[in-house]
């Protein structure tokens, strides 16, 4: 890149940003591996228990007719001896219903909520909370397939501790059919997996999975619940129960078989959402992060904020690249190239090495995954554009946002099958 004493600064920080925040990832990452995983019980070996609390399982469902089967089954074999199913029909128009329904006939510990419109995960989720008969709530997606022993885990977690108000688990991508689908087997393990180790370690964390969350009523209750007007509701219950105190853990073991897009307008829709829902979050809880008592909330309000300057400095580079293409700017505002030279290798082997250190962690949870380190090398590109267009396109479409609107379901696209 092109630099100049106006520039410099700025294309320091763009250059450096991504840089320290992969290194801190690392750290992060591999501290936590090698202090609570490498000689953690495996998978399928979970920490006894003095005894088994019964439980429940909440499956929100909306127009989830072609997975529902297979989804629902997979969270009635779960190894734990004492617990309940509940799935949620949130005015589902395809056959959902009726699936549902006779699933319930032929098992026992299903039970079945009818909600006759269309009001959102979230409200789907609190009534779901409101039929369950237990303490100890265990949130999965209508798509997503519990790993026999996920229960056990989270569920060790909330009982292990009168402060543990949620813990997540460990999503993996099962649709790997295409370019896209593969970059995010890379996505989901050598990004997400390995930031939630590092913010667990400094102590808090940006969000639980939506798709793999576990949840202690007594803290639900004392925030109220799940709000119905955010578009991501995981990252604002993740806030709200943080900010009063609890404990939010992550439970790498505790597994979760996903499908995610597999096309770039369905990929688009969805981190536009999701970086819309950590925009609003932030809006609404920043007033209040201000305090010595939300000390340990700051480093992931810094961690954000940063991300956030990191794309409008990058989209400014860009304008004026492009402006300075057709017609001769002043020398402070010039941008001679975009193209990143010697930092484009320094941050390429950087992020390899943090793939690296990703497929040291993640083969404990799956062998196999070291044959996508091929499509990895291709990722950081693809991340991190859609990181920057999704950042800006998120801002107006949050502050445009009417206040109140209930956030309903949209059927997403659940990749090539």
């Amino acid at each position: 890149m092109g630099q100049n004493l106006w520039l410099a600064p700025l294309f320091e920080f763009a250059f450096y940003y991504p840089l320290v925040m992969s290194l801190f990832w690392m750290s992060g990452g591999l501290y936590y591996y090698l202090r609570r995983e490498r000689h953690a019980p495996a998978r399928t070996d979970p920490p006894p228990m003095e005894s088994f609390p019964f439980a429940s399982i909440l499956i929100p469902c909306h127009n989830e007719g072609a997975q529902v089967d297979e989804t629902l089954c997979a969270a009635l074999a779960q190894r734990y001896p004492d617990y309940e199913v509940i799935a949620i029909n949130d005015g589902s128009r395809d056959d959902t219903a009726q699936k549902l329904d006779a699933l319930a006939q032929q098992h026992e510990r299903l039970r079945v909520v009818h909600l006759d419109r269309n009001l959102g995960k979230a409200n789907a989720l609190r009534m779901g909370a409101l039929a369950a008969r237990s303490e100890y709530l265990i949130c999965i997606d209508g798509d997503a397939l519990l790993d026999p022993y996920a229960m056990h885990w989270m569920v060790w977690h909330l009982t292990s501790g009168p402060r543990v108000g949620a813990v997540t688990g460990n999503p993996r991508i099962r649709n790997r059919s295409t370019l896209l689908g593969k970059l995010q087997v890379g996505e989901f393990s050598s990004i997400i997996g390995i930031i939630k180790r590092a913010q667990r370690v400094y102590g808090r964390l940006f969000t639980v999975s939506g798709v793999i969350s576990g949840f202690r009523r007594t803290a639900l209750n004392r925030i109220g619940y799940w709000s119905d007007d955010m578009v991501t509701e995981d990252i604002d219950i993740s806030w709200r129960l943080q900010m009063d105190y609890w404990d939010i853990r992550y439970e790498p073991n505790a597994l979760c078989f996903i499908l995610m897009p597999e096309t770039l307008k369905g990929l688009w829709r969805q981190r536009l959402r999701w970086a819309q829902g950590g925009m609003e979050v932030m809006l609404r809880q920043f007033h209040g992060l201000f305090v010595w008592r939300m000390r340990r909330m700051w480093a992931v309000l810094v961690e954000y904020l940063l991300s956030l300057l990191w794309a409008h400095v990058m989209a400014l580079m860009i304008v004026l690249w492009t402006i300075g293409q057709f017609v001769e700017l002043p020398p402070a505002l010039h941008v001679e190239s975009l193209l990143p030279a010697w930092h484009g290798v320094v941050l390429a082997l950087v992020c390899l090495l943090q793939f690296a250190c990703s497929l040291v962690i993640d083969r404990r949870y799956e062998a196999a995954i070291g044959r996508n380190y091929f499509w990895m090398i291709w990722y950081p590109l693809v991340y991190w554009l859609l990181s920057l267009t999704t950042t800006l396109a998120a801002v107006p479409k949050t502050l445009l946002k009417r206040r109140g609107a209930r956030a309903v379901w949209t059927s997403p696209d659940r990749g090539l099958r």
